[in-house]
């Protein structure tokens, strides 16, 4: 009895303290810079374990010092509905499942919400277990950070190339240039290497992707651009 009781205070300070942690530093990471995310931990020890050299390359730069075009690429490109949800897109969930039951190939119903969640907090999996933290660290950054900080954060630590996260880095690498600077069909171009940036560069396109580009810019015109009243 004493043991059972023993396992349950542990427990409950266990839950305690993640719920502390969790919830802390979602706070902190509504001011601060993510400088270092599980995903580029996780691709490190993967490169180290291939008997490679660590490629790691990611440079924060506010979202003011990226061009006006990269958000609503996007949005465009990953999740349309971005300024109307609360950070989940039921009708994608919906359509997504739809496809699932039908054999179809399977498309992503995450929204950027929920991608940044992941990218920040979890890591790449897709358990009950990770799914259930994911729409709890989604609903915390919704509730705290607000649409503006999370696609800082997204542009920031999202991948986009092998060993590439964040629009600062692979404006320099791929076209020699600040994010600032990133034209439209630049910022068009490298979200449309989004779904798999491991197998698509923006900086040696394929047709595939040049096709996936031309349909990007082409939504990108119905697509707001992000202020801060937003």
């Amino acid at each position: 009895m004493k043991l059972f009781q023993r396992i349950q205070k542990i427990l409950r300070w266990l839950f305690i303290l993640f719920f502390a942690t969790s919830i802390g530093s979602v706070i902190l990471y509504r001011w601060l810079p993510v400088y270092v995310t599980p995903l580029m931990v996780i691709r490190c020890v993967q490169q180290v374990g291939r008997g490679e050299q660590i490629r790691l390359h990611h440079h924060w730069v506010p979202l003011e010092e990226m061009s006006k075009y990269m958000p609503v690429a996007v949005m465009a490109s990953e999740d349309q509905r971005f300024l109307e949800h609360h950070g989940f897109d039921f009708d994608a969930i919906g359509q997504a499942w739809q496809e699932h039951q039908r054999g179809k190939r399977q498309r992503g119903g995450s929204t950027i919400s929920q991608q940044t969640a992941k990218n920040v907090f979890l890591w790449p999996s897709h358990s009950w277990v990770r799914k259930g933290l994911e729409v709890y660290f989604t609903s915390l950054i919704e509730l705290v950070w607000g649409k503006q900080r999370i696609m800082e954060v997204y542009l920031n630590s999202i991948e986009m190339g092998d060993g590439i996260y964040g629009a600062e880095a692979v404006a320099q690498l791929h076209f020699g240039c600040s994010a600032v600077q990133l034209t439209r069909p630049r910022c068009a171009l490298i979200a449309a290497t989004l779904p798999n940036p491991l197998r698509y560069s923006s900086k040696n396109p394929s047709n595939y992707i040049l096709k996936r580009q031309t349909w990007i810019m082409r939504q990108m015109k119905h697509i707001n651009l992000l202020t801060n009243e937003q």
